[in-house]
């Protein structure tokens, strides 16, 4: 089998388990999928810092279980551990930017790889499924601003549900669209390296290129949307930067530790953290970034 039929046919599965995740249940589905995502994705970055044991594991299941179960979805919005997860990951985050110039190897201690991969990609991949919860949530307490206490029915949920469902999958093909138009323009145009001693591929051409295409296509989303499309393309951007940022990022520990790929899992892709990477880093911004939008 040759690698682009490879390559197409684990792309095609990988699509859709996504989509059939978003598409078949209360966000429970959905939640599960990025349960598994996350275990692989911290197994496969445990390998790149060559972090030992198994505690990571146990600490991120009890985390999942803890947001998805213990703590009200009502709550999201004002509760205190949200917010403190929150600030972890995304504070976890904006120091691997800062690492991304440095020069050097840093050599981490084991409690530091611990940190590392807790947070950057098990946090972000719990939010990722935190966010369909929230979207559902708010979407129905919005509908039940609008109508009467006796008309909350099946249909109000299904509407709630509905809306949620076309945020995340709004919020997948913004980040695809980006990667696909960053591709291209920056294959036939790009000239300028973005960061090259991370990732000599990227240009700013392509980079801006990405940025077009995702706010075109958020644009175009915003049509079968209750969100206004100032707010698409407020998201859009954010996914954008912190999406191509989560890719550099990546790319810096695949450097630092001579790997090509982060793992095999994928044929034809490699690890299912290079093909997560924007996504899980993007996922705490885009998180509150909603939250905020939520109130205007």
């Amino acid at each position: 089998m040759n690698e682009l039929l490879k390559r197409c046919i684990t792309g095609i599965i990988y699509v859709f388990l996504l989509l059939t995740a978003i598409m078949l249940s209360n966000a429970e589905a959905f939640g599960f999928l990025f349960l598994v995502f996350g275990l692989i994705c911290l197994f496969e970055f445990k390998r790149l810092v060559r972090l030992t044991g198994s505690t990571i594991y146990l600490i991120f299941l009890s985390l999942w279980w803890c947001f998805n179960y213990l703590i009200p979805i009502s709550e999201f919005g004002s509760n205190l551990f949200v917010y403190l997860l929150l600030l972890a990951v995304i504070s976890t985050d904006i120091y691997l930017v800062f690492y991304l110039y440095k020069k050097e190897n840093v050599k981490y201690e084991t409690w530091q790889k611990f940190l590392l991969n807790l947070f950057y990609v098990g946090g972000g991949c719990l939010f990722i499924s935190l966010l369909y919860k929230w979207e559902i949530y708010k979407n129905e307490q919005e509908l039940s601003n609008t109508f009467a206490f006796w008309e909350f029915s099946q249909w109000r949920f299904s509407e709630a549900f509905s809306e949620a469902q076309h945020t995340m999958i709004a919020i997948l093909a913004i980040i695809w669209a980006s990667d696909s138009f960053a591709y291209v323009s920056g294959r036939f145009l790009g000239r300028t390296k973005l960061f090259p001693s991370v990732s000599p591929k990227k240009t700013v051409e392509g980079f801006i290129g990405g940025l077009v295409g995702a706010l075109l296509i958020a644009a175009w989303l915003s049509l079968y949307s209750n969100k206004e499309l100032w707010k698409w393309l407020i998201v859009a951007a954010v996914l954008v930067v912190t999406g191509t940022l989560g890719d550099l990022v990546e790319s810096k520990f695949k450097r630092v530790a001579g790997k090509k790929d982060s793992g095999t899992i994928l044929p034809g892709h490699g690890g299912l953290l290079d093909r997560l990477d924007s996504l899980i880093f993007a996922s705490p911004f885009a998180f509150i970034t909603l939250l905020v939008l939520s109130y205007f």
